[in-house]
């Protein structure tokens, strides 16, 4: 007896490698002061993988730079580029913030995915970076 295939199996085997546009920086002039800087976009569009309907989700970023702060007219074009791309929910999240903390080398970043309800159910992931202590 075989085991049966899963419908999802392979959807995401390349979501590591997928390429999306540079997410440019620029030099904080605070570097030795603590600030939380918190990101806020209720525009983002993505596909679902499955079905190839579009889902759309309230993204939230808190931040605490360190010698980079995140440029945001090259942030917004990043979150553009996931408007006809398939991807899980919990595979966004942490693309994001994997993206993201390679742009701008930040002490801490949480991002949070609000997902809008679909299929009557509602979904929302967090994932959170922090720099390891020498």
């Amino acid at each position: 007896m075989s085991a049966k295939k899963s419908s999802y199996e392979g959807l995401q085997k390349n979501v590591r490698n997928l390429k999306t546009p540079k997410i440019e920086v620029w030099q904080n002039q605070y570097p030795d002061k603590e600030e939380t800087v918190t990101l806020e976009t209720s525009e983002f569009t993505c596909i679902c993988p499955k079905t190839g309907l579009p889902d759309f989700a309230n993204i939230k970023i808190n931040y605490v730079p360190d010698k980079f702060c995140v440029e945001l007219k090259s942030f917004k074009i990043y979150l553009i580029s996931y408007r006809n791309v398939g991807i899980f929910h919990e595979h966004l999240t942490n693309k994001i913030l994997e993206d993201f903390v390679k742009a701008c080398k930040p002490h801490f970043a949480r991002i949070e995915v609000e997902m809008n309800t679909r299929g009557g159910i509602k979904t929302t992931v967090s994932a959170i970076y922090e720099r390891k202590l020498r």
